[in-house]
Order: structure tokens, then sequence, then C-alpha cells
């Protein structure tokens, strides 16, 4: 990279962006779920991005890629996009979870801004080590936490950032789902290098989402099993996080749940909010729909799956005032990456914050190994 775009303000872009009006061009690395539902979807629904080239080592994945993205490259291998760095302006790491950091570190040293699914990496040292080589050169480095734009959760923020509920005491959320049977691959692997486990996959939205609510954590108990016959990495686990602030966090994932719990339970000096159901976002993005589409309201759920607001009697048994859910936003994301790459500044979701969730996953770790309180 040369000695001007070194010193160049974080989030600048390097190349396409120079020209006024000329899209950015983006290379995804992976076509897995991530890939293909979440990051080309949104990517090619955002103004002022262009899909450029997608990495998967996968023959029919390549075909998939081409077939969803018809001006799309599909090559074999990372590096096969990495090659192309002059003529790219963002790099997506998609990839599986022990890729995340070394895809990430060849992308920075290629002067390339670098976008990375969550996790970001396996430790807070590696991910504060990212963030270094990423400020060192100028780049914005990002991590996609898609679920701080989830339709519950924006409605949560609102109504805590409004007062509706007073002082907040507790905050209950849950990812849950009823998989009896596990499908093995690497999330599922007990090998540690694979960074595995709901732990790290739900929990680093479920951690995420509280720190931003309520800021830092002082304290830390987990517990974490593996029930499932054959499953080698936790498929059922529990936190409860202490914010500096006094709100306890109550945070269950689970792949066990035979019946499912509230997705938020909200409880307030003044009153709570207990919300059930999912963003219906991921549902539209597996099913081929895609933000912009005609005749859809993207992010938009039915009445009937508002959340209640109120005091005493169980939200079930008609207790508290149906709250109106904002729509989902996943599409925000890009928006905001793509106007961090033009303009300078820092993206939605920093390498800073993805840190600090996984200074909690890690201690989460060690208060399940040990059976007690871990400290952040």
């Amino acid at each position: 990279m040369s000695e001007t775009s070194e010193k160049s303000p974080i989030g600048a872009p390097q190349r396409n962006g120079d020209s006024p009006g000329a899209p950015l061009r983006v290379g995804l690395l992976g076509y897995g779920l991530a890939g293909s539902v979440f990051h080309a979807p949104l990517i090619a629904a955002t103004d002022g991005l262009l899909l450029d080239t997608v990495s998967t080592s996968s023959p029919e994945r390549q075909a998939q890629a081409r077939a969803e993205h018809p001006q799309v490259r599909a090559v074999p291998t990372a590096e096969a996009v990495l090659d192309r760095a002059a003529e790219l302006d963002l790099i997506v790491v998609a990839s599986p979870n022990k890729t995340h950091v070394p895809l990430a570190t060849a992308a920075l040293e290629a002067g390339l801004p670098v976008v990375v699914d969550k996790p970001l990496a396996a430790t807070a040292a590696e991910a504060d080590k990212l963030a270094a080589l990423a400020a060192d050169r100028g780049l914005l480095l990002s991590v996609f936490q898609n679920r701080r734009w989830d339709n519950d959760f924006r409605t949560v923020r609102k109504l805590v950032e409004e007062g509706a509920l007073g002082d907040v005491q507790r905050f209950e959320s849950r990812f849950e789902r009823w998989r009896p049977t596990p499908k093995g691959g690497w999330r599922e692997s007990g090998d540690p290098t694979e960074i595995g486990g709901l732990l790290y996959d739900l929990g680093s939205h479920l951690v995420d989402q509280a720190l931003t609510l309520f800021g830092p954590v002082v304290s830390v108990y987990a517990e974490t099993d593996v029930r499932r016959p054959g499953a080698e990495a936790d498929d059922d686990t529990f936190i409860a996080l202490t914010h500096a602030g006094g709100v306890r966090s109550h945070l269950w994932m689970s792949a066990t749940a035979a019946l499912l719990g509230p997705r938020f339970r909200v409880l307030g000096s003044k009153a709570g909010y207990t919300k059930h159901g999912l963003d219906p976002q991921e549902a539209a993005l597996r099913e081929g729909r895609r933000p912009g589409d005609d005749g859809i309201e993207w992010g938009v759920e039915p009445k009937a799956c508002w959340g209640r607001l109120g005091t005493g009697a169980s939200p079930r048994m008609g207790g508290g005032d149906p709250v109106p859910t904002l729509p989902g936003d996943y599409p925000a994301y890009y928006a905001a990456i793509a106007r961090a790459l033009r303009g300078g500044g820092d993206p939605p979701v920093t390498a800073t914050e993805a840190a600090a969730t996984l200074r909690v996953l890690e201690a989460a770790k060690r208060s399940a190994a040990e059976g007690a309180v871990a400290h952040c």
C-alpha cells in the first residue's frame, strides 16, 4: 500500500471510492450460510456497494453465487480474491471462525478495509491486535453484529432510551432452538481451534446486545453443557452478567429448548416489557427475499407478534399494552459501512466493541470451567 493511503483516515476508500459515483467493489470470502444468506444479499442491496468477487472452494457454491449474483466473479480461494486487492475497496470475511484472524490480517496487510463476521476472533487479545493493525494502516475494521438491527432489539433499545421502563434492573434475553439432533460441521465441533459452540455463536450476539444497552460488565457467571448425544460443543448455555451500572443481564442460548421462552423480558422500576418470537429478516433472507423487493415491507411483523409493556399480570394473560415493534433493519449495517468508507470515521460496530464482547465470553468460559464467578 502506498504511503499516502497508509496515512488516510480510518474508513477512507483506497481505490474506487476516489472516483465520484463509482461503486465500492467488495470481495466476499466464504459463501456458506453467512456469506450467501446474510452478507451477499445485503451488500447487493446497498447503494454504493458492488459485490465483485466471491471465494468458495465448493464448485456448487461457486455456481450458486453466479446464479444469485450474475455479475460476480466466483473463485476457489481467498488468496485469489486478495490477489486482486488493487481492484477492490472492501473485504468481507464470512468464512469459518478459525479463519477470521488470518484472513482479516491478510486483507489489512494488503491495504483493504475489512468487515468480519462475528466472532472477530477467539480471544480479546487477538481482536485488540487486529484493531491495532487496522489503526496503524488507517483502515476500517468492523464486525458484523447484525442483531443490533433486529426489530425486537431496536424496540427494546428505544424503550430503554426513552425511560419507558424506568431504571432497568434485569435484562433477560434468549436465542433458543429445538434441534435435538446435531448437524455436525465446524460450528458443533469440540476442537477448540474451530471456535465452535453456542457460547461463541449465539453468545456473541447476546453479549453484544447487553453491552450495547447497559455498558461494561464487572463479573460473569456461566453454565455450559453438552446435552445432545453425539454433540461435542456446548449446546445449552446460560450466562449471568453484572454490569458496572448495576443492571443484571441473564442470557440463554440453547439448541435443546423443547419449549421456547420469551425472546426478551426487561424489568425496570416503572414497567416491564416482554417480547416473544424472532425478528423476521433471517427467515426472509433464507427464503430468497431481498430488501427492496417489490411488495415487501422489510423487517415488519404483524401486530399479533408485538411485545407488551406494563406492570402486574402476565402478558400471556392480557397484562400490559401492546407496543408496536420497530421494523428490523439489517440493511442499515452495510449502508453505514458505505458511508464510513466514503467519509471516514467510525464504522457501525468497531473492533474495540468486539474485543469487549470477547472478554465477556472468555470470562464465561472460565466461570463455567471453574464453577465460580469470573471477573472482567
